[in-house]
């Protein structure tokens, strides 16, 4: 029996059509018809020319989604519904309020005590690995780490929301969340992510690993979306962040942050022709890369081209992005740097990276240092031109190699951008992104 039939576990959708609510195998309950943004929005199409998505034939999502694949949802059970129902056929998916991925099958959030197994909890965590007792020269193994390993892959299955190919993810009016949830789009096409804040995707679970730098530390998993293997991929005016639970805020044990954050949108593992445009990414530390691994030139070469276009990256520590492999242009984007002490790099040039960087507003306070903007990784080289720092044209390759000389960087990405839109003048960027990026403003001045 199709699952829209089955009446007992509807969602709301368009002319009232129903669908199944898969969630914990519990019923999720009806919703009502909200606000919802104007059908220009929810079915526009990527314009052609705008970013590497235009390339090699369309983006398109969900536009041509016929009624019955038209849906409302207000929690997790109802969204990951809407995708199963409707699997590859084009469909529009509405974001109503806020989605949070740690809850029951309500809608009700849920705290990380609820995903513990096998007798799991940080304090017996802490004890068993403190580097007094376990030491520093190997990774944590035995039942308290068994025990952590089991409390994750509940919290993975929870929060891990895959995206099915031909979808349109679209927030209704100003207030639309996703709240804890890992977006996956992954090995799949032609997907519209718009006008949606997500926010705080945290690991309950992260690892203590003594052999990780010099002093050892927390690493986590999750990102609030990822676009992994995947083609033909619009991302527009979104707002990530760690929203009420800020790195900064976190405690320390065993001397080092206990990081809950990943990174805040990662583009990998052969991923590819991805537009990403007037979003607000702000307040993280690992924010966006675009390849993952140095040693994934087998799946990454001639993919990962990705287009940056009028986005804010606010108070961000590095990654703004972290390039490798790809053909990246990155143009009119406005980067904010208000912390010294916080503040790493904004791009990260990676092996092979062909990224090019043009027509981009920089404003830094002073304690910033303008040669910190780029940082080599690997020996590659870039094209930089016509970018603003603090109202004045920057030079950014010769800084950097002036003020970092053991970094030295060479010119040249060895390409030019063709698909491009309106080019901004970079002294009017920062006025732009701060009036149309981010979440609530998709069709923004026909945007």
């Amino acid at each position: 029996m199709p699952a829209r039939k089955r009446h007992t576990r509807a969602i709301a959708v368009t002319l009232g059509c129903a669908s199944l609510a898969l969630a914990l195998g519990t019923p999720a309950p009806a919703t009502a018809h909200p606000r919802h943004p104007g059908p220009g929005v929810e079915r526009a199409v990527l314009p052609a020319g705008d970013g590497w998505a235009a390339a090699e034939g369309s983006t398109t999502g969900g536009a041509n989604a016929t009624p019955e694949h038209v849906y409302t949802v207000t929690n997790r059970a109802e969204l990951i519904a809407a995708f199963a129902e409707a699997g590859d056929a084009p469909k529009i998916v509405r974001i109503s309020g806020t989605v949070h991925g740690n809850s029951d099958a309500d809608g009700t959030p849920i705290g990380c005590e609820q995903y513990h197994a096998g007798g799991y909890t940080l304090e017996k965590y802490l004890a068993a690995y403190d580097p007094e007792v376990w030491g520093r020269e190997a990774v944590p193994s035995g039942p308290p780490e068994e025990a952590r390993v089991a409390s994750a892959k509940l919290q993975a299955a929870a929060v891990n929301i895959k995206v099915p190919s031909n979808t349109t993810l679209v927030g209704v009016g100003k207030n639309s969340k996703i709240i804890g949830a890992s977006l996956q789009v992954r090995d799949v096409s032609n997907v519209i992510i718009r006008n949606i804040a997500f926010e705080d995707t945290y690991d309950c679970f992260p690892q203590w690993d003594p052999t990780d730098g010099a002093e050892g530390a927390w690493n986590s998993e999750y990102d609030n979306l990822v676009v992994y293997g995947s083609r033909h991929v619009w991302v527009d005016h979104n707002t990530f962040s760690d929203g009420g639970r800020p790195d900064a805020d976190q405690p320390h044990y065993f001397g080092q942050v206990y990081q809950q954050h990943d990174g805040l949108f990662d583009i990998v593992r052969g991923a590819d022709l991805v537009t990403v445009s007037w979003n607000v990414l702000k307040d993280h530390d690992k924010t966006m890369l675009i390849g993952n691994s140095d040693g994934a030139g087998a799946t990454d070469r001639g993919k990962l081209r990705v287009t940056l276009h009028h986005n804010l990256f606010k108070n961000v520590k590095e990654r703004a992005p972290r390039v490798r492999f790809g053909q990246v242009d990155s143009y009119n984007n406005h980067f904010v740097a208000t912390g010294g002490s916080a503040y790493g790099y904004t791009y990260g040039i990676g092996a092979e990276s062909q990224l090019v960087a043009e027509n981009n507003a920089f404003t830094l306070t002073p304690e910033v240092d303008r040669a910190t903007i780029l940082k080599k990784w690997s020996e590659s080289s870039l094209t930089a031109k016509n970018n603003y720092v603090n109202g004045r044209k920057t030079d950014l390759v010769a800084v950097h190699n002036a003020g970092v000389p053991d970094e030295h960087l060479t010119e040249g990405a060895g390409w030019t951008p063709r698909l491009r839109t309106t080019v901004h003048h970079p002294l009017v960027v920062p006025v732009l992104v701060a009036l149309e990026a981010g979440a609530g403003r998709a069709g923004v001045a026909g945007r």
